[in-house]
């Protein structure tokens, strides 16, 4: 079967491997359709991902069908459509017996520290999916796994009725935490980045103001909207933006890191101690996340056109992540079609938006 291999940013093919055997009892064999590709796959093909070592097989935010299923999996059978959930957790330490597995002391993440879903098949535990439901496309079944870690850090930080937001980022996780925020009950959110293109999107999917991160009367901008933030999402982490997180957030308020810093960063100590702020890191999500973000993309709170913006064939692995390293793109999918007799692939080539 085919097999996308990331050995750098310059080196991404799609190799020949094994097709995976039958799967073992509790597993199950599924066909990928549609893959994303986010921040993380983007920084670990730079080699700027402090936890991926390069080269990796990528696939985790993934969207497949059930092929075949293991003794003892009862509640899938092939034909069903599943989502992937790829945090590998050990089940047995301090942390996953307190159901924080997604901080697991041994976790690997499927896609990232073993060979993903961004092939024709994969065999994977049953615990490891999500049943997707009828009236579901499978681009907005794509959006389940980016939305959970959103959903995982407004839970996390306490977003209620009434909060006051900053979102720092208007990538695809910060425009999603925008939409995390919103449904949590969030009263106010405004969102910031350097590119206008992605404010005018934060601006459609709610954000009642969306200013430029650069521009220098940033914080006196949005502190006269926020009148004091109750959390600041920081999906950018650079030392800039934690400076302004910090700036923004309101005395005893919180700051959530949820991008992925590529190294140490600065924290304006002083003031996290002076304003007794909480600084607190969001990882990934777990299970009830998952199944947040799916009923919430099933009331329609956005739709998949809000966010994908190119969708790219198995066999342009290539052009999909040099497009997703693209800051004007949001979201990019990798169609896995079936492959016929000769090498071709079956179906019409997916169409390039954005």
């Amino acid at each position: 079967m085919r097999q996308v291999v990331v050995g750098s940013a310059e080196d991404i093919r799609v190799d020949e491997v094994p097709r995976p055997g039958p799967p073992g009892p509790g597993q199950v064999l599924v066909a990928s359709r549609l893959v994303g590709i986010c921040g993380t796959d983007v920084h670990a093909a730079a080699g700027h991902h402090p936890f991926i070592d390069r080269p990796y097989r990528p696939g985790h935010e993934v969207v497949g069908v059930v092929e075949r299923v293991g003794e003892g999996v009862s509640d899938l059978a092939p034909g069903d459509r599943v989502v992937l959930e790829p945090n590998l957790a050990c089940g047995t330490c301090r942390q996953c017996r307190a159901g924080r597995y997604n901080i697991c002391r041994e976790l690997a993440v499927f896609g990232c520290q073993t060979p993903g879903g961004m092939a024709d098949a994969f065999v994977v535990d049953r615990d490891r999916l999500h049943a997707v439901p009828a009236g579901m496309s499978d681009e907005l079944a794509a959006l389940v796994e980016p939305l959970a870690t959103p959903v995982h850090a407004v839970r996390t930080a306490g977003v209620r009725a009434g909060s006051r937001v900053a979102v720092l980022g208007a990538g695809p996780i910060g425009l999603l935490v925008l939409v995390a925020a919103r449904a949590a009950g969030a009263e106010v959110v405004v969102v910031t980045d350097v590119l206008g293109e992605k404010l005018e999107r934060a601006r459609r999917l709610g954000a009642d103001e969306a200013l430029r991160a650069d521009a220098p009367d940033l914080v006196e901008r949005a502190a006269a909207v926020l009148r004091g933030a109750d959390v600041v999402f920081d999906c950018v982490s650079s030392a800039s933006s934690m400076a302004q997180a910090v700036e923004l957030v309101d005395k005893g308020g919180t700051v959530v890191v949820v991008g992925i810093a590529a190294g140490p960063t600065s924290i304006p100590l002083h003031l996290v101690q002076d304003r007794e702020i909480t600084v607190v890191g969001s990882l990934m999500y777990v299970r009830e996340d998952v199944e947040r973000a799916i009923a919430l993309l099933s009331t329609g709170v956005v739709a998949a056109d809000d966010l994908v913006t190119a969708v790219f064939p198995l066999e342009r692995a290539a052009e999909a992540f040099a497009a997703s390293a693209d800051p004007r793109q949001v979201k990019v999918l990798v169609s896995v079609r079936p492959q016929l007799r000769g090498g071709r692939s079956a179906g019409p080539a997916p169409r390039r938006r954005g």
